[in-house]
C-alpha cells in the first residue's frame, strides 16, 4: 500500500508517494503564478492548484508502479486563502491570498469587537480569511451576495478530490471564525463577520477520514482501490507533524522568505496581546503556536538584489565562525511584521553605516537583523510557558552556517539539521492520508527525522549578542516614532 502527500504551497504543489512504512518513493513538483493586480492585493486562480493537481498525478503514475496501490491521501495547504464558491461549487473570484494586505482595515475592526480574541485565541491579523469576506462584502456585495461556501485552499483540494466540503481544524484555525479552544465554529466569530455556519465546510481532526476519493479521478489515475482523503492541515501543522513535532517541548524553526518559530503545545494557551498565532495542531487534542516574521530570507534575497549578488555568495565569505555583532543595525521589516508588532506598515531600515561599511557588514547586518526577528518569537513562546531547549532547524537559509551559528546564539539553545530526506508538510500531508486510512494512532506516525549536526550556542559571545539585542528593540521604537 502506498500514501500521498500534498503540499500546496503559495508558489508550486509538491506530491509525494510514501510506502505503507513511510519510505519515500517518489516526488513531483508543479509551479504557478501569484497575481498582484494592485499594490498589496495577492490572488490566485485556484484552476491552477487543480492542473498542478493533475500534472503530478500523471508524473507519479508513469514514473511509479506503486502509486497504483495508492490508499490514502492527505493534502496541506497554504493557510489563511479565501476560495469562494457559489451554490454550484464555481469559483467566484481569484483566491484572495495569505500575503494579501487590501482588509487591512476590516481586520483592525473585526479585532476590537469584545469576546472576538477570546474566542479565536488570535489578533484578527490582515491576513486571515474572516477580514478578507468583510472587505468582500463592502467592495465586491454581488460576488458576496453569491457566496455558497468559504473554503481554505487545502479543503478546496480535498472539495476536488471528494466532492464533499470538509477541512480540518489545524487551517481552520487561521480563519478567525474558529473557537479554537473548543475546536469547532463559533456562532459569534461567525456573526461578527457577516458569515453563517452553513457556509462554512464541516470539519474533522486532520488525521480523520474526510472522504473518499472521487470513482472518476480513481479510474482516471489508474488506481486499484478505495482511497481514502484525511482531513489534512495547514502547512506548519503539516510541517509540524512531518519532523515529529506533536508534543509539548517539541518545536522548529524555520529560516524560509517568512520565518517561523513554532512550538507544539499539549494545551490550548492563547496569548493573542504578543502576536503569537495560538492554533489546532493537525492531530487530536494537541494545539500549536508560532511566531511570524515576514522577511526571513527574504531580507537576504532583498541585499542580493540591490547588490547584485547571489545570497549564497553574500554569505559565503562569512565563513563559519561567529564574529561579535556589528555595529550597523538591520530592521527586516520589509513587508511590515506580524510577531511581536502586529504593524502591516512598519518597513525596515539600516543604521550605522558609515564610508567604511563593506558589503560584508551589511551582509552580517542583515542576518543578525533577522536572527533578532526570530528571538522576538521566541521569547514570547518562552513567556507563555513553552518550553523549548532544542529545535529542530529547517528552510533554505539552513544552508548557511555561520547563520545557524548565529540564530543559536542569539535564542540560546542549540540547533539540530535534519540528515536529508523528507521531512517537510508533504511528508506531514502523507502520515496524516496513512492515520485516516489505517486507523494508526496518529501520533505515533509523526516520528522526528534522523538528525544530524547539531549546532550549538556560541555562549563566549551571548552576552554581546543580548545587549545587540535590547539594541535592536531600541531601533524599532525609534523607527516606529517617525514613521
Amino acid at each position: 500500500m502506498t500514501y500521498l502527500g500534498i503540499d500546496l504551497g503559495t508558489s508550486g504543489l509538491r506530491a509525494l508517494l510514501i510506502s505503507g512504512d513511510g519510505t519515500p518513493i517518489g516526488t513531483s513538483e508543479h509551479h504557478y503564478n501569484v497575481s498582484h493586480p494592485h499594490s498589496g492585493w495577492s490572488e490566485q486562480d485556484p484552476a491552477q492548484w487543480i492542473a498542478a493537481l493533475e500534472a503530478a498525478m500523471a508524473d507519479l503514475r508513469a514514473a511509479h508502479p506503486a502509486f497504483a496501490d495508492l490508499r490514502g491521501i492527505g493534502v496541506a495547504g497554504h493557510m489563511h486563502g479565501a476560495t469562494l464558491l457559489d451554490e454550484t461549487g464555481d469559483v467566484l473570484r481569484p483566491c484572495i491570498l495569505w500575503n494579501d494586505t487590501r482588509s487591512h482595515l476590516e481586520a483592525a475592526e473585526l479585532d476590537q469587537i469584545a469576546g472576538v480574541r477570546d474566542l479565536s485565541g488570535n489578533i484578527v491579523f490582515p491576513g486571515f480569511t474572516a477580514p478578507k469576506l468583510s472587505w468582500v462584502a463592502k467592495h465586491e456585495p454581488e460576488i458576496f451576495a453569491r457566496v455558497a461556501k468559504v473554503l481554505l485552499p487545502a479543503a478546496y483540494l480535498n472539495f476536488y478530490l471528494t466532492g464533499a466540503y470538509v477541512a480540518d481544524m489545524s487551517d481552520s484555525a487561521g480563519t478567525a471564525w474558529l473557537d479554537v479552544g473548543a475546536r469547532d465554529w463559533s456562532a459569534d466569530l461567525l456573526a461578527a463577520g457577516g458569515m453563517r455556519r452553513d457556509q462554512m465546510p464541516d470539519l474533522v481532526e486532520g488525521s480523520a477520514h474526510a472522504g473518499e476519493l472521487r470513482a472518476d479521478l480513481a479510474a482516471r489515475w489508474g488506481l486499484n482501490g478505495p482511497v481514502t482523503i484525511a482531513g489534512g492541515a495547514g502547512d506548519n501543522a503539516a510541517a509540524a507533524c512531518g519532523i515529529g513535532a506533536v508534543a509539548e517541548g517539541q518545536g522548529f524553526v524555520s529560516l524560509g522568505t517568512s520565518g517561523v518559530v513554532l512550538a507544539a503545545r499539549d494545551g490550548y494557551k492563547p496569548a493573542p496581546e504578543t502576536a503569537l498565532h495560538t492554533f489546532c495542531h493537525a492531530i487530536p487534542n494537541r494545539w500549536y503556536q508560532m511566531g511570524v516574521m515576514l522577511s526571513a530570507t527574504d531580507s537576504l534575497n532583498w541585499l542580493g538584489r540591490i547588490t547584485g549578488t547571489a545570497p549564497r555568495d553574500l554569505t559565503a565569505p562569512l565563513g563559519e565562525t561567529l564574529q561579535a555583532p556589528t555595529d550597523l543595525r538591520f530592521l527586516p521589516y520589509l513587508s511590515g511584521e506580524r510577531t511581536p508588532h502586529n504593524d502591516a506598515d512598519i518597513r525596515g531600515s539600516f543604521t550605522g553605516i558609515g564610508a567604511d561599511t563593506t558589503r560584508d557588514d551589511l551582509t552580517r547586518a542583515v542576518l543578525e537583523g533577522v536572527a533578532f526577528g526570530l528571538r522576538d518569537s521566541f521569547d514570547a513562546l518562552r513567556a507563555t510557558g513553552a518550553t523549548l531547549d532544542q529545535l529542530i532547524a529547517i528552510g533554505g537559509g539552513t544552508g548557511s552556517r555561520y547563520w545557524l551559528k548565529l540564530i543559536a546564539t542569539v535564542l540560546g539553545v542549540p540547533l539540530s539539521l535534519p540528515k536529508g530526506g523528507e521531512f517537510g508538510a508533504a511528508l506531514g500531508a502523507a502520515r496524516l492520508g496513512m492515520a485516516a486510512a489505517t486507523g494508526a494512532d496518529a501520533e505515533t506516525l509523526m516520528t522526528p527525522p534522523d538528525l544530524g549536526d547539531t549546532i550549538m550556542p556560541d555562549t563566549a559571545l551571548r552576552a554581546d549578542f543580548d545587549a545587540a539585542y535590547a539594541k535592536f528593540r531600541a531601533a524599532y521604537a525609534g523607527i516606529k516614532a517617525v514613521q
